[in-house]
């Protein structure tokens, strides 16, 4: 398998947008933002790049201006336009100062690489590829790794010590060049809104986590791919998502033709009885199974996994049920001199190892997962409902009786 960590990345957030976009192959236009964050990266890259000389200011400026008024953005008012313009060249403008480019030993800008990962449990060799901003040899016998982001949010310094797309291009430029301490190599975040950098380092150990999260992921998508289960993970990520309206977690807001169940209008009536029913607490058991029957035919019919009312919302989740092989992991247990585990169980509970699994090693972890045996899956629907608004004036109503 080829694959980046942009793409692994993606499938963390969300695995249904990964398989749209690495496995479909469907493409979506380019957001304001990416285009702007593309461009200012382009600006980077040209500000570090001596031809023979290092470009003035103004130059930078220009490189910057000429690219922002080339592309094509969709959606984009004119006014929106000129504020991200003005953004970009008062964002390069205080990097400039701050980094004067000819106080920077640079190595390479946008550096490429890749990795071979193999997996021993599969024995299958995986190609792991990316692109690294910008290597800094800030003394003799030291590398820095930096990357741009042009995100307003800062990461925490915890969560830039356990970044794995910094982990990944540590990995990347030990293979490429041995014989470099990887104890040497620094790895940076650059937030250019705010002008910040953040920095760390990896352990051994860390280095070797890494591999262990990569080929994890990689199996994980192997596993899905052979089922074709990618279901979506909604988040505050959706609204900058190029796929939104063919989203099974969304696309019922987009639709408009019949389906072949129900037509929508006829859905939604049900949507909405399920959420008044819910809301008042009503005793109608034998309806609300009803209900819950019919939407869940019409989101399989439809591949929906949410449906929207004016009431609240409606999500279909996948749920499984495992049970536990205990005596491969007693067997495991001993191996690792982890009797304790087994020991604190008294007799096997698989409530209490579940709870104790996260306290275990990586290694043994997998193993007492691979233990499990799967007994059920099945679909339930969640019925999330709006806050109602009370009016002002009916509040004081209350009050004043």
């Amino acid at each position: 398998m080829r694959t980046s960590y942009s793409a692994l990345e993606t499938f963390h957030q969300c695995p249904q947008k990964y398989k749209f976009q690495e496995i479909d192959k469907i493409k979506t236009p380019k957001s304001k933002e990416a285009v702007f964050g593309t461009l200012i990266h382009a600006s980077l890259k040209y500000m570090f790049s001596p031809n023979p000389l290092f470009p003035s200011l103004d130059e930078i400026i220009a490189h910057f201006r000429q690219g922002w008024n080339a592309a094509e953005v969709a959606e984009l008012s004119t006014e929106e336009r000129s504020m991200y313009l003005s953004q970009g060249e008062a964002i390069m403008r205080k990097l400039y100062a701050k980094n004067p480019p000819w106080n920077y030993s640079v190595v390479d800008l946008e550096s490429r690489f890749e990795i071979i990962v193999e997996d021993p449990k599969t024995g299958e060799a995986h190609v792991l590829a990316g692109i690294m901003d910008r290597i800094d040899k800030p003394r003799d016998d030291a590398y820095e790794i930096i990357d741009y982001k042009t995100s307003r949010k800062m990461k925490s310094q915890e969560a830039v010590d356990q970044d794995l797309q910094l982990s990944v291009y540590h990995l990347g430029l030990t293979r490429r060049w041995p014989h470099i301490d990887p104890a040497r190599i620094s790895l940076s975040l650059y937030y250019v809104k705010h002008n910040e950098k953040l920095s760390t380092a990896r352990t051994s150990e860390q280095t070797e986590a890494t591999r262990e999260r990569i080929l994890a992921a990689i199996r994980e998508i192997g596993q899905r791919s052979a089922t074709n289960d990618f279901p979506p993970q909604p988040s505050a990520l959706c609204d900058w998502c190029g796929y939104k309206s063919i989203c099974p977690a969304w696309k019922f807001l987009y639709q408009n033709q019949e389906s072949e169940i129900k037509n929508q209008e006829e859905i939604q009536k049900d949507i909405e009885e399920l959420c008044t029913l819910k809301r008042q607490g009503t005793d109608a058991a034998k309806r609300i199974l009803e209900l819950q029957k019919n939407i869940k035919e019409y989101m399989n019919a439809e591949n929906l996994t949410r449906v929207f009312g004016d009431g609240g919302m409606i999500s279909k989740t996948a749920q499984e049920r495992y049970q536990y092989d205990f005596e491969k992991i007693k067997q495991a247990l001993v191996a690792q001199n982890r009797m304790d585990v087994w020991e604190a169980l008294l007799a096997p509970d698989e409530k209490k190892l579940k709870k104790m699994i996260t306290a275990l090693p990586s290694p043994l972890q997998e193993i007492v997962e691979e233990a499990r045996i799967q007994t059920r899956k099945f679909e339930v629907l969640t019925v999330s409902l709006k806050k109602q608004k009370v009016a002002i004036d009916e509040l004081e109503a209350v009050e004043e009786t």
